[in-house]
């Protein structure tokens, strides 16, 4: 069981319970996630205070950097505490423009899996998530091939659960009729609403969302009602947009990134902000 002070208390993904703030540690590669930090201590600063404060749920991904962030992880945590569990996805890789292609081949697929458990020296991956769609956003499409090649690696006892990343609500349907899934990971923030409606259907069922930039991303988030109520509660509005997020659904899981201890320690702060039902209902209009 994880005992933890962090904002949202804890959430069990399958069998594994993590604290509802994590850490999502894509910013700790090169601007961009292109290559290595300009500060690698800083980076592994980071990570050590994120497992110091109670956080037991890191995400990452080989593309990253690439291999950036894995190494970083491994540096700084490894051997890893038996409450830590990092999340890592397949599916796209990043190519020297910059982009992410897709690599969802079965070929390419085992091979990132492979790649994770070596960069991360692990002898089994907690959780994979899928990566589907592109930098925009979900696309249609079948994920059978892809997401049966990853059922295939769990059976080998490679993989113990698995999620979708970047998916449609067709596709997180068309996976659960091959497998179980314990997570979706799609971008979602107070001005990005369009998964509303998976969110409680998942919510029903015990499975996990977590979104990607719940501040924006690289553009953070900008909204005149945002302002307004982080000023009425003298505080940022990053921190309100993280505390929503938690009050949101209770399986909405946090993943904000940051490479900067104190910057960690105010997204918690922030996340633990109290909301009022007016404060609520007032937030809620911005992205509907």
């Amino acid at each position: 069981m994880v005992s933890t002070s962090l904002p949202g208390g804890t959430w069990t993904l399958g069998d594994l319970p993590v604290t509802r703030f994590g850490y999502g540690a894509m910013q700790l590669a090169g601007p961009w996630v292109m290559g290595p930090p300009a500060d690698r201590g800083g980076a592994l600063a980071v990570l050590r205070a994120a497992v110091e404060l109670g956080i037991t749920h890191i995400d990452t991904s080989e593309a990253y950097g690439p291999h950036v962030t894995n190494q970083l992880i491994r540096e700084a945590l490894h051997p890893y505490p038996d409450s830590l569990h990092i999340v890592t996805k397949v599916g796209a890789n990043r190519d020297q423009q910059g982009g992410w292609p897709p690599a969802r081949d079965p070929e390419s697929l085992r091979r990132s899996v492979h790649e994770n458990l070596e960069t991360l020296g692990l002898d089994v991956l907690d959780l994979v998530n899928l990566r589907l769609g592109d930098a925009v956003g979900p696309q249609p499409g079948s994920v059978a091939e892809a997401f049966e090649t990853l059922v295939g690696l769990q059976q080998q006892g490679l993989i113990r659960h698995l999620g979708l990343s970047n998916a449609t609500p067709e596709q997180v349907a068309e996976a659960q009729a091959i497998a179980p899934i314990v997570c979706v990971q799609n971008m979602y923030n107070l001005a990005h609403r369009q998964d509303d409606e998976l969110i409680e259907a998942l919510a029903e069922q015990g499975i996990a969302y977590v979104p990607f930039f719940p501040l924006g991303g690289f553009s953070p988030l900008q909204s005149s009602v945002l302002s307004t109520v982080a000023a009425r509660l003298e505080a940022a509005p990053m921190s309100v947009a993280l505390a929503w997020l938690l009050r949101r659904s209770p399986n909405i899981l946090l993943i904000p990134g940051t490479s900067s201890t104190t910057h960690l320690r105010e997204n918690i702060a922030g996340a633990a902000l109290p909301l009022s039902d007016d404060d609520l209902a007032e937030l809620d209009k911005i992205g509907r």
